[in-house]
């Protein structure tokens, strides 16, 4: 039985093979959601879907796709904010 602190749903049991060819069960906690368009609403795509501590040690072009509003607005609203911007609205 896991220990109290596993036993429910914040972590993922992930089953590892160990040196000693033993297959044994770690408990990892699971993944953040996807990143959103704050326009829309519409999942992100370019942005990983990773822990913050690993979001840490990557670079900021692999964090966010490298266009203006990129991480914050889909490809789809940022051409329309671009647009709108140049015209003068």
């Amino acid at each position: 039985m896991p220990a109290k602190r596993h036993r429910n749903k914040t972590f993922r049991k992930v089953f590892v093979r160990v040196p000693s060819s033993k297959t044994v069960i770690q408990y990892r906690k699971r993944k953040p959601s996807k990143a959103i368009c704050a326009g829309c609403g519409d999942k992100l795509k370019g942005v990983p879907r990773e822990r913050p501590y690993k979001m840490q040690k990557m670079s900021k072009t692999e964090k966010r796709p490298e266009r203006p509003y990129g991480g914050v607005l889909c490809s789809k609203c940022s051409r329309a904010k671009i647009i709108s911007k140049v015209r003068g609205k």
